[in-house]
């Protein structure tokens, strides 16, 4: 599943600044379907979150994404991965992901 979405950084919290992309539309649809069957199954993860593989350009790496109030999912993109694609806030993301 691919989707494209600007890079944005959130600074709440205790543990620093961190980067997300938000996942939505159709790509997001399948994320919900998808965390709605596993907890069906009784193999929910801790707040909702989905272990996914994403790669973005080069960059192939393994995280969760965690539900958004609202709509959509929000990817987290480590420090690691933007100094690798050369990302900055604000930039359109394109990233594949598997889930």
């Amino acid at each position: 599943m691919e989707c494209t979405g600007p890079l944005w950084r959130w600074t709440g919290g205790a543990n620093g600044t961190w980067h997300f992309l938000t996942i939505g539309g159709e790509a997001g649809e399948a994320l919900s379907a998808t965390a709605l069957m596993r907890r069906l199954e009784g193999l929910g993860r801790g707040f909702g979150s989905l272990k996914v593989v994403a790669t973005i350009g080069e960059t192939r790496f393994s995280t969760s994404v965690f539900p958004q109030k609202g709509e959509g999912w929000m990817l987290p993109v480590k420090a690691a991965v933007r100094r690798a694609e050369a990302l900055a806030e604000g930039d359109n993301v394109a990233v594949a992901l598997e889930f």
